[in-house]
């Protein structure tokens, strides 16, 4: 008995330093090989996918960036997922930024998935419209007039040169809208000023802290289902069977709390052993 409770002394004793470095190097592995550890989709996550999943084949889908790289570990698995869902059942992409990041984040993702993963035709698949200063007055615009607003693309294209732009004169020309958003403006501009105004329906991935911002929504049938910062990620990331950096993201938090967890329950353990030696003597 003595030379296990010695054992937890030894534990308990252990510089700092070397706890500093367990945790780093658990955080750091699941980061560089995904562990894979099992995700339960929340039903809010699960009717995103749901609502997205029922589209009709070349649906026209408003997916609007509102982010910027401070907020990328959340929102842009995110935006990587939903582009992966809508191009691989063949939907129709317009992309729109509400903030200038956005267009830069929008791009990046473009060029991982559409490029790189499914090899779609810009101006036939997929066009990035790109940013437009002016808030809530950008939504109310597009809800209005799409081409008074954005005459040319983000390459300097006119709108009236790109044949996916054929028919597109305003918002309820879209069957979906998915807003990637970190704030204002973002998710709930998009709710008031155009789908809830014109029941194009919509979804709407968010930082954690905007979660509660938003749930009312959901909750009132305003949004169908959100995915909810980094955890809303990795679960759809779960749904659409191709784990990306959320899912790792996740790993490395779940093991990181798991490995803290224990370093608790060890130094707990030694300091009663300790305290109960300094009682006897």
């Amino acid at each position: 008995m003595n030379k296990i409770e010695d054992i937890f002394l030894k534990i308990g004793s252990v510089d700092r330093r070397w706890i500093f470095i367990v945790i780093a190097v658990v955080v750091i592995i699941p980061l560089l090989v995904p562990i894979g550890l099992p995700i339960r989709a929340t039903d809010t996550s699960k009717s995103v996918y749901d609502a997205i999943e029922a589209l009709p084949k070349g649906s026209n889908v408003l997916l609007s960036i509102e982010y910027s790289p401070s907020t990328k570990p959340e929102n842009h698995p995110m935006t990587i997922s939903i582009m992966r869902h809508l191009f691989r059942n063949d939907q129709k992409v317009y992309i729109t930024c509400l903030w200038p990041d956005g267009q830069f984040m929008a791009q990046d993702a473009l060029k991982q998935v559409a490029e790189g993963e499914f090899n779609k035709k810009y101006g036939e698949d997929y066009v990035l419209l790109g940013y437009r200063p002016g808030g809530e007055a950008v939504v109310k615009g597009i809800v209005s007039n799409i081409r008074k607003l954005f005459s040319v693309d983000a390459k300097q294209t006119k709108v009236d040169d790109i044949p996916m732009m054929d028919g597109i004169t305003n918002f309820k020309d879209f069957d979906f809208l998915f807003s990637a958003s970190a704030g204002y403006p973002g998710t709930i501009e998009w709710v008031q000023y155009a789908a809830d105004p014109t029941g194009v329906p919509m979804s709407s991935g968010v930082t954690s802290i905007q979660v509660n911002e938003v749930m009312p929504y959901v909750q009132s049938g305003q949004m169908v289902g959100v995915l909810a910062g980094m955890p809303g990620a990795a679960e759809y990331e779960s749904l659409i069977n191709q784990k990306g950096s959320a899912t790792s993201g996740m790993d490395a938090q779940s093991v990181a709390h798991l490995v803290i967890v224990l370093f608790i329950v060890l130094g707990n353990i030694s300091y009663f052993i300790e305290r109960k030696r300094s009682r006897k003597y």
